[in-house]
């Protein structure tokens, strides 16, 4: 769907300078725009809903400056990747995410993932077992547990329900896409201080993250790719493919899991985040930010660095 604003941002507005390299990569069928620095081990950065690769950027460099090849990705429909009209479903989202392993010439890959990332990260890691080596899920939880607490939840509107009522919001058609875009994506701005620990709006980075993050989610086609995903989510809970998929996900990852989660998280709660333990792999970690919300990546990059070197370093 098309933007509504008449100055709308193009794509490679996204290809912002820095220590790393821009380049196209051609994976299921699609291009995905990647962001890379240094060499070793691969680390595959997938970013959440509203985001793009640059939102990985402290990451990308402290990682690479750790050992690590560090791969960004604008994931499908978002930045500069391709945007098709479909295929925001759970089983080809995770398919994007192994072929593009396979594509940058990588045996496997640790998978970093913040909030629909993690959901990817988790999902390729129980489909595509032998392409990941660890999966760290940065505020988010298994898909189950999610859409378990979710379930509960809703017919009350509280708890986890109330925390994601974006997601019902985002299934009617034409309107979310223009509530997201409008006013410069002011609506993006919103969501994320609901989600975020209280110390980081307060702070100089957050504006500059904010006119970023908003400029990204206006190029054309991004707003509703990013609400393709909401919608495949609520409504397979009620179709077949949904059901198959959950089935398909429904066992425990093979590859050790982090899951690193912000106490004041106002998107993905605690409870649902601790709920995953059930499909964590052997020699796992859960660790709690105090004072952190939805972004740890974003919010508390030098603790989200120390915390991901150690786990990526044990499991290299």
């Amino acid at each position: 769907m098309p933007d509504s604003s008449a100055q709308a941002p193009d794509p490679s507005s996204v290809r912002l300078e820095g220590p790393w390299t821009h380049r196209d990569v051609s994976a299921n069928g699609i291009r995905l725009h990647v962001a890379e620095s240094g060499s070793g081990p691969a680390v595959l950065l997938l970013h959440g809903f509203g985001e793009f690769w640059w939102v990985w950027h402290h990451q990308v460099r402290d990682l690479a400056d750790a050992g690590f090849r560090v791969i960004a990705v604008d994931l499908r429909g978002y930045g500069d990747s391709d945007k098709p009209p479909r295929g925001y479903d759970g089983w080809t989202l995770a398919g994007d995410v192994t072929g593009l392993v396979r594509a940058l010439g990588e045996r496997d890959a640790h998978l970093v993932g913040h909030g629909w990332g993690g959901l990817l990260a988790w999902s390729a890691a129980i489909l595509h077992p032998r392409i990941v080596r660890s999966v760290s899920v940065l505020g988010g939880a298994h898909p189950i547990a999610l859409r378990s607490a979710f379930g509960r939840s809703l017919p009350r509107r509280r708890g986890q329900a109330a925390a994601m009522r974006h997601l019902v919001r985002s299934q009617l058609p034409i309107l979310p896409e223009r509530r997201l875009v409008a006013d410069d994506a002011a609506e993006l701005e919103r969501l994320v201080l609901a989600w975020s620990g209280p110390g980081w709006p307060s702070r100089p980075t957050f504006g500059d993250t904010m006119r970023r993050m908003r400029s990204a989610l206006r190029v054309p086609g991004v707003a509703h790719s990013a609400l393709e995903y909401y919608r495949w989510a609520f409504r397979s809970q009620f179709r077949g493919d949904g059901r198959r998929f959950a089935a398909a996900v429904g066992g425990r990852s093979r590859a050790p899991v982090l899951q690193l989660h912000g106490a004041e998280d106002g998107c993905v709660l605690t409870d649902t985040a601790r709920e995953s333990a059930p499909w964590r792999g052997p020699r796992s970690r859960f660790e709690l930010l105090d004072g952190v919300g939805h972004f740890p990546h974003l919010e508390a990059p030098a603790v989200t660095g120390a915390v991901l070197r150690e786990f990526l370093r044990l499991h290299g």
